[in-house]
């Protein structure tokens, strides 16, 4: 069997999946908060006690939230280190293969079924071009595939702590309002459930929230922003969104002409699908387009919501279903 794992700064996923030949087939998957835990061994080993006994496991794959260097990552906002080798020597598995987690993601993209998607711009899709995937979470994560031949290859990327570039007088406001919090406005700052708690201390800094009240109060502040927005309850929370939901479309736009994604945008992560009227309302495709000389290119490129909350791990096991 594989074992797929998604890990992120705030949940891990565990699954088993059965080999299959397009997609693997999934049997079980527990989530499991990241920092109630030491490390990832300990949540294999309570994964495989919810089970009863260790299952079978050909291959064992990984999405990790950070850089992989030598088969070896340590995780970017969670102070943990994930090595395969460890991995290996404690389970015995006989393949493991860490990823970092866009690129876990990307590997699940071609799999993914029409339901598991919505549309934000039809556009004209080139069977033989690249596809661009940015995902906003706990963090930011990027990563492209990369067409050759017949085949995508995905690609890593720590592309979320790049430099965030303003584009109006009021993301300049903002850069600098990052700038002396920080020492630098980095993309992950604005484009993540942290960028979004910085967006509404931004927005708000003349005052109370006016359906929150004091945001310090607020145990779950950036999703009680994004509902205060939806609901048009806040002017402040409002801003707040319309400033994620613009530099979220500016950015996908930026990786698309990075890659000259023709084969289409794919939007993961977490927050996506919860503020989804948002980024459907015209403010996305709106920056996304707004290239210059290069917005037909953009308009041309088609950009996907993925729906589908588990779509890092089911890239895990796509990967690991080719290593059979």
């Amino acid at each position: 069997m594989i074992l797929a794992g998604d890990i992120g700064g705030t949940k891990t996923l565990i699954g088993l999946f059965e080999f299959a030949d397009r997609r693997p087939i999934q049997v079980d998957t527990q989530s499991y908060p990241t920092t109630a835990y030491p490390g990832l061994p300990a949540i294999i080993e309570e994964f495989f006690k919810t089970r009863g006994a260790k299952p079978a496991v050909d291959v064992a794959v990984f999405g990790i939230a950070g850089p992989i260097i030598n088969q070896h990552a340590e995780m970017t906002n969670v102070e943990w280190q994930v090595d395969a080798a460890e991995l290996t020597r404690v389970f015995a598995f006989p393949k493991v293969r860490l990823l970092n987690d866009l690129e876990a993601m990307a590997y699940g993209v071609p799999v993914l079924d029409a339901d598991e998607l919505t549309t934000l711009q039809a556009g004209r899709r080139n069977p033989d071009g690249n596809i661009g995937l940015i995902a906003a979470g706990t963090g930011l994560g990027q990563s492209l595939l990369h067409r050759i031949g017949a085949r995508y290859v995905p690609v890593a990327s720590e592309g979320g702590h790049a430099d965030f570039a303003a584009r109006t007088d009021r993301e300049l406001e903002f850069a600098r309002f990052l700038r002396a919090k920080f020492g630098r406005a980095e993309i992950e700052h604005v484009l993540s459930g942290p960028g979004l708690l910085n967006l509404s201390n931004f927005t708000h800094q003349d005052g109370e929230c006016a359906s929150i009240g004091h945001l310090d109060d607020c145990p779950d502040l950036p999703a009680e922003v994004s509902k205060s927005a939806l609901d048009g309850q806040c002017a402040k929370c409002v801003e707040a969104l319309d400033l994620f939901v613009s530099a979220y479309g500016a950015s996908a736009g930026n990786l698309a002409l990075t890659a000259v994604t023709t084969g289409g945008v794919f939007i993961g992560g977490g927050i996506a699908p919860r503020i989804l009227p948002a980024l459907q309302n015209g403010q996305f495709i709106a920056s996304f387009n707004d290239k210059g000389p290069m917005r037909p290119l953009l308009e041309a490129m088609p950009v996907h919501v993925i729906l589908n909350a588990q779509s890092g791990l089911l890239g895990a096991a796509v990967y690991a279903n080719a290593m059979r």
